[in-house]
């Protein structure tokens, strides 16, 4: 693998991908059972690569390209993006993405696949056939050469009752077909009946949209790592880093933190999967969870062959250089004048390192709280720790 420049992040998207690729972050406004985020949190989502995209134009809410975004920009020293195309709606939304396919010559690199009468899969800069394959949980076995697996049985939907009659708690439930997932929500930890319960009523809401389910051993990690690489379109692999990810028990994602002194095997293991993504013609940023146990044993739960929520803080790390770091999100508690102000003061302590701003007031008619992505980071999670809690405290205020 090539050694990567520590004089500017360490790759960007357009160092990825051709001149004519527009990228969208933004799961599609038809949602599915296993996928249903707030409308102003994927509206929110469509900032959040701005800064690594570099040359790559991007589709950008206009909620999320407001003058707050400049100001905190600048307070880092960065511009504000122009290559950007923005929406409003979803009519706008999916009227600017057919436009740019079919007008301007342009192919969308789409995060979450869009059914086929938003666009026709000819118009995806990722084979989209390869893409759904790759990110399918129930073929994770093809994409590991059978390796890192946790006991798992995929059942039709029709037989789920009676198979998992099989199982012992503590198990885990996804979804085993093509729709997309993200941040856990597809993930069903069950520790006891109760839990079952509720993961059985999901599963008869969702039975028309999902042919099969995955039950899955629940392994008892140690450590819980998204180990990402990226691929350019000639097929050279970069190693760009590791990250922990901060889940609860229940595995809803909400942040990563950096993490020093990986393991070489967990990046090996990463590294062999990614090789066998690019072999089947994927090109891009992946990023593969891999658990480890007290045993040293590495479990392969979700590979994601796509940016992950800590994308961008892995390829920024050169420019932030401090010892820890953070990715993490916040939506206003209440005013979002004093959210704003509050962020502005973090971010001019030297310790803030903005990534998107979703700006709630730019709706007129409406109250909307603002939401913020950024990555902490200083010396030590304890001094993090410490400024993150006065930052909270000062917020409800």
């Amino acid at each position: 693998m090539k050694k990567l420049s520590t004089q500017h992040p360490k790759l960007t998207l357009s160092d990825l991908y051709n001149d004519d690729v527009v990228y969208t972050s933004r799961p599609s406004y038809i949602s599915n059972p296993w996928l249903e985020p707030e409308e102003h949190q994927s509206n929110f989502l469509t900032g959040r690569e701005l800064i690594i995209a570099d040359q790559m134009p991007v589709i950008v809410h206009q909620a999320s390209v407001t003058k707050k975004l400049e100001m905190l920009l600048e307070l880092i020293g960065k511009p504000m993006p122009t290559n950007i195309y923005t929406f409003y709606d979803q009519t706008s939304y999916e009227k600017t993405i057919k436009k740019l396919a079919k007008q301007d010559n342009k192919r969308i690199y789409f995060q979450y696949i869009h059914s086929e009468s938003i666009l026709e899969k000819e118009y995806y800069a990722m084979d989209k056939d390869i893409f759904v394959a790759l990110n399918n949980k129930a073929r994770i076995p093809e994409w590991t050469n059978q390796k890192y697996l946790p006991a798992r049985e995929v059942v039709k939907v029709e037989a789920f009752e009676d198979a998992i009659t099989n199982w012992t708690f503590p198990f885990v439930l996804k979804p085993g077909d093509d729709l997309p997932t993200a941040g856990g929500y597809g993930v069903m930890i069950c520790y006891d009946d109760e839990d079952l319960i509720k993961a059985k009523s999901r599963i008869e809401q969702a039975k028309d949209e999902t042919d099969t389910i995955i039950i899955e051993q629940k392994i008892q990690e140690i450590a819980n790592y998204c180990v990402q690489f990226a691929c350019e379109k000639e097929g050279d692999i970069h190693y760009i880093g590791t990250s922990e990810q901060i889940t609860d028990k229940y595995g809803h994602y909400s942040g990563n933190q950096n993490v020093h002194d990986v393991p070489e095997s967990v990046i090996q293991a990463g590294k062999e999967i990614m090789e066998i993504g690019v072999s089947k013609g994927y090109f891009g940023i992946a990023g593969f969870d891999l658990l480890i146990d007290e045993h040293g044993d590495i479990f392969a739960i979700d590979l994601n062959f796509r940016q992950n929520g800590s994308t961008s803080m892995l390829l920024l790390d050169p420019l932030i250089q401090s010892g820890y770091q953070k990715f993490y999100s916040y939506i206003a508690p209440h005013d979002n004048e004093h959210f704003f102000q509050t962020i502005i003061k973090y971010v001019r302590k030297g310790c803030l390192f903005p990534l998107s701003y979703y700006d709630g007031d730019w709706y007129n008619n409406e109250n909307v709280p603002s939401r913020f992505a950024c990555i902490w980071h200083g010396q030590s999670q304890e001094q993090v720790d410490k400024l993150e809690q006065q930052f909270l405290k000062e917020l409800k205020i």
